[in-house]
């Protein structure tokens, strides 16, 4: 797959006992490394043995380190220069599992830059069959970038996968992406205007996902994947409606997951499969995903073991 992640960060990882807004608080445990959606998805093909290519931006002398960081994890990276130096973004986590995250939006690109960007997309296209676009986009990026990287896939016969933030997936429709993959929140925050992005599951997660995959095939998907953090993700394609329930899984860091299931998903659409078959390992590589420590990260045979006790059925 080759990943369209434009959008790189610093994270900074840490636990507290209890987040509690308007004290003064000591963090515990800080783990600083690259991030980013992208760089997650990146992570996730890595771990599963899956030949994958990361385009992004390198802001400045910070990302100079980001970018030497992420090629002594192994992933295959293409890192494009840009103005200004890499964001930031701070990971608080508590034992309760509640993860609060913190997003700067990255310096702003110059014009220069994102066509470089573009160029560097159609360039690796012929090397893989799924294009993965994933995360935000930096300031100064088009308002479209997502569907003109998406119209160079399809006009070389590539799969396009679309990720990303409801204003970012809302310009992408524009091009018909073969499946997008938001989280509830974002899917009805893109259809019906909430800002809410908890994507903590509910009791109505499931019809309520379903129908917001159906409304964002009517927006312009080919096929709609909806995530529902533990209670599973709901997958309409032109051959239906169908629910996927999560199996169990020991939450140690759920940030990524969603990524995670982005990787597996397109791994799997790489050979061949059917998108509901694709979007089943997807999942049980997001509960594998949410027991590692890192991002990104997860064992194959714990995904393997998980897939088992991932099933399949009509909505």
């Amino acid at each position: 797959m080759l990943i369209a992640g434009p959008n790189l960060t610093i994270d900074r990882t840490s636990t507290l006992p209890e987040l509690r807004p308007g004290d003064v608080l000591r963090l515990a445990d800080v783990a600083v490394t690259p991030g980013g959606k992208g760089l997650n998805v990146a992570r996730a093909a890595l771990s599963m043995g899956v030949k994958a290519r990361l385009v992004a931006f390198v802001p400045g002398e910070t990302g100079a380190v980001a970018a030497r960081w992420i090629a002594e994890e192994g992933v295959d990276f293409a890192a494009i220069d840009s103005p200004g130096e890499i964001r930031s973004t701070a990971v608080i986590l508590e034992p309760s599992g509640r993860a609060t995250v913190l997003n700067e939006p990255g310096p702003t690109l110059t014009a220069d830059a994102w066509a470089a960007y573009e160029a560097a997309i159609a360039d690796g296209i012929g090397e893989h069959r799924v294009l993965v676009c994933s995360g935000s986009l930096p300031p100064g990026a088009p308002a479209d970038a997502y569907a003109r990287l998406a119209e160079t896939a399809h006009a070389a016969g590539r799969v396009v996968i679309v990720d990303a933030n409801p204003t970012d997936l809302r310009a992408a429709l524009a091009a018909r992406p073969d499946v997008v993959t938001p989280n509830l929140a974002e899917a009805e925050g893109l259809l019906h205007g909430r800002a809410d992005e908890a994507v903590e599951a509910s009791p109505d997660a499931r019809p309520r996902a379903v129908a917001a995959a159906r409304g964002l095939l009517d927006a312009g998907a080919r096929a709609a994947v909806v995530t529902a953090a533990a209670a599973g993700a709901a997958v309409v394609s032109a051959t239906g409606a169908h629910w996927i329930t999560a199996p169990r899984a020991e939450v140690r860091n759920p940030i990524g997951a969603g990524d995670v299931l982005t990787s597996g998903l397109a791994a799997a659409l790489e050979r061949g499969e059917s998108v509901e078959a694709a979007t089943r390992e997807g999942v049980a590589a997001a509960a594998a995903a949410v027991e590692t420590a890192t991002a990104g990260r997860l064992e194959v045979q714990r995904f393997r073991e998980l897939l088992e006790q991932t099933s399949l059925a009509p909505a």
